[in-house]
């Protein structure tokens, strides 16, 4: 029998554990009759499922005739490529046909008699926009990964426009919090502040529990044993149910395959992208037992106000929880034993 679990980053794996309050909450929000949110942006650390999650809900949206779902390469030239996507999709081809949009300046179809071809990308897509608006349809558009570059601020520029014309066009965008933060504070970009964002918190643990159960056919307390192992970390619980499963369900037995898996996978990258500060604050943090911030920060001899930006900045990237007032704590497995190690 196949391993149901996977260790490919952004595949939807056999066995996921669902987010389903988020994942309705956008799909209720997009498919609403009265439209007021057109956008959603999905965060959290590397590995937290912000692939897993646009794709499910890309999914969903195209099982309904109603809708038109395009993915974009955030490398490439944004504008281009839907402009492109949106004619060689069969349904908005049809509707580009029969209104008689001539986009052959682009290359695309034919040159239409008595039509003056449309030479601008925005003005095209807006074009297309008008005519699916009449004819019922909705696009959504997807960006895994988003980053600031130039593509994306003159997508996102346009994007703008289009909502501002009441076009029905939404955009469900994934990032890490940094991409996120330098892409919004571009200065013609501030209404991206006021997008929706969804920070992907740690996954249900009753949820891991009930899954490892099932898939692995063991006792509650064992189950739970894993799920406490993985701290709810999307992809922990993927790799852990990997090495078990190859491992005939021991899960002891990989323990150390299991630490090496997140450090070489995940954390090496994280910690590279901290900035030497953040890492003290890291190391302060994962010296001391307890979580308390009163006694890290004595430990690292700062006063509130230094601590706090490193604080809230490492909750942001989705590395601490600071839920719990006057505490902190690392959200992802075994990484204070990573940070200790490293630092």
């Amino acid at each position: 029998m196949q391993n149901p679990f996977t260790l490919t980053f952004g595949k939807s794996p056999l066995e996921p554990v669902e987010r389903p309050v988020q994942t309705k909450e956008i799909i209720d929000t997009f498919t609403a009759e009265q439209i007021n949110q057109q956008m959603f942006i999905i965060t959290g650390v590397r590995g937290s499922g912000k692939t897993v999650m646009m794709t499910e809900i890309s999914q969903k949206l195209r099982e309904n005739n109603q809708w038109i779902v395009i993915e974009l390469n955030p490398a490439t030239d944004l504008l281009k490529g839907l402009l492109s996507k949106l004619n060689s999709n069969k349904v908005c081809a049809g509707i580009i046909k029969s209104a008689k949009i001539d986009l052959s300046f682009f290359g695309f179809g034919v040159a239409i008699e008595g039509m003056s071809p449309i030479t601008d990308e925005e003005t095209a897509i807006i074009a297309i926009l008008e005519k699916m608006k009449k004819n019922g349809k909705r696009l959504l558009i997807t960006i895994d990964e988003v980053t600031n570059n130039e593509f994306m601020q003159v997508f996102a520029g346009s994007f703008q426009i289009f909502v501002r014309q009441d076009l029905p066009v939404f955009l469900l965008a994934t990032g890490l919090y940094e991409n996120i933060d330098e892409l919004q504070n571009e200065k013609n970009l501030t209404f991206l502040y006021r997008a929706p964002k969804i920070q992907l918190k740690p996954l249900n643990n009753r949820a891991i529990m009930n899954k490892y159960k099932t898939i692995f056919k063991i006792e509650s307390e064992q189950a739970a044993k894993m799920a406490e192992l993985t701290k709810g970390y999307p992809f922990a619980f993927q790799v852990l149910g990997y090495l078990t499963w190859n491992h005939e369900g021991d899960y002891e037995a990989v323990i150390d395959e299991y630490e090496q898996y997140l450090s070489e996978f995940v954390y090496d990258k994280i910690w590279s992208e901290l900035s030497q500060k953040d890492r003290i604050v890291a190391r302060g943090i994962a010296e001391v037992d307890g979580g308390k911030i009163k006694d890290i920060r004595e430990r690292l001899g700062m006063e509130t106000n230094e601590f706090n930006p490193y604080r809230k900045r490492l909750i942001k990237k989705g590395i601490l929880s600071g839920e719990m007032r006057g505490y902190v704590y690392f959200t992802l497995p075994l990484f204070d034993e990573y940070v200790i190690e490293n630092s």
